[in-house]
């Protein structure tokens, strides 16, 4: 797998996983009835997002440290009832996915992998 198409699919499942988050705890299937602060979950993902749109190694090292939190939220809440549980189910799924991309593509830029330029002889 190239190096854009690893970007590209990260991008999609970010904004996907942005997406769902302010969806379901906005009006999908909030906490509370009026809407939840767990909204604010949203945030660190859009921190990443210009990072991730721009292919920054960094970016995605410390994104597959923090996705985890979303996976271990999405594992916990989909033995919830309802449509609670069928979110969480989605946003487990989107997490475990976007962690693998972010491997493949900090092991694809690892500088130990570059091509290094070797003097002509």
């Amino acid at each position: 797998m190239t190096e854009q198409r690893v970007r590209a699919v990260s991008s999609v499942l970010l904004v996907a996983l942005i997406v769902l988050a302010i969806a379901w705890e906005g009006w999908l299937s909030p906490l509370r009835p009026e809407g939840s602060m767990l909204i604010l979950k949203a945030l660190p993902l859009m921190a990443a997002f210009f990072g991730v749109i721009r292919g920054k190694r960094y970016t995605y090292q410390w994104l597959s440290m923090l996705i985890l939190l979303y996976v271990t939220e999405g594992v916990v809440r989909a033995f919830d009832p309802g449509l609670g549980g069928v979110l969480a189910l989605i946003e487990a799924v989107l997490a475990i996915a976007l962690f693998l991309c972010t491997l493949v593509y900090c092991r694809i830029t690892a500088p130990s992998r570059q091509k290094v330029n070797e003097p002509a002889q």
